[in-house]
């Protein structure tokens, strides 16, 4: 996990109402429990008819910036954009900053499953060692000054086939963190990324967030 020096001292902090830059309902529902306990009244970009930006970094850390300041253009208000997917190691990183694309314009993440673990099968990826995964999670907060604060973490796991569990979304279900033998899929969302006491805060969002918390929330 990386972040800027935790000093609050040299960061802004999250007051007031806040924009949750994403139309993404599995991601929108996360980001309002892990800020929920902090006070922080929250709005969602779809609430406020914002329009998607088109993602047109080259890394999450650039998408989510993307998102947040457009936003916080819009809005005038601070606004919070994550972008995260899945990178997997015998695809090269694939797919990375594009694991939204993959899943299509009918975000059918079945269909996007079935084709990494074709593209795995093809490569003769079948042992856990040769189906490591990790999901990345870049978070930014933008102010309509131009004041931004940004973090980035990351959840290793091994990928399997079939997927498993309901719970979730995504490539959730056949994501297997580190440590456990269940996919993130088979979780509630208190243990995937709830945050102690209690939670473990496995999820890179999770993990992310907790990075965020130490610089720009009370």
């Amino acid at each position: 996990m990386t972040a800027a020096p935790s000093s609050k001292s040299q960061h802004r902090q999250i007051t007031g109402k806040l924009v949750i830059a994403t139309h993404n309902p599995g991601k929108l529902a996360e980001m309002r429990e892990l800020l929920a306990p902090h006070g922080v009244e929250v709005i969602s970009a779809g609430e406020l008819g914002l329009a998607e930006p088109e993602e047109t970094g080259e890394t999450f850390e650039a998408n989510a910036r993307l998102k947040a300041i457009a936003a916080a253009n819009t809005a005038q208000l601070p606004a919070f954009a994550d972008d995260s997917g899945i990178v997997v190691d015998a695809l090269g990183g694939a797919p990375g900053i594009f694991s939204a694309r993959w899943a299509g314009p009918a975000k059918d993440f079945s269909a996007a499953m079935a084709q990494i673990e074709r593209l795995l099968q093809e490569r003769g990826a079948t042992t856990a060692d040769q189906r490591k995964a990790h999901f990345v999670s870049a978070l930014c907060v933008a102010w309509p000054d131009g004041h931004l604060e940004e973090v980035e973490a990351r959840s290793d796991g091994t990928l399997v086939w079939p997927p498993r569990g309901t719970a979730g979304f995504g490539y959730d279900p056949m994501f297997i963190p580190d440590g456990f033998d269940r996919t993130f899929g088979e979780m509630t969302s208190v243990e995937k990324h709830g945050l102690p006491p209690l939670g473990l805060g496995l999820s890179h969002r999770a993990r992310a967030f907790v990075l965020l918390a130490e610089i720009c929330l009370d």
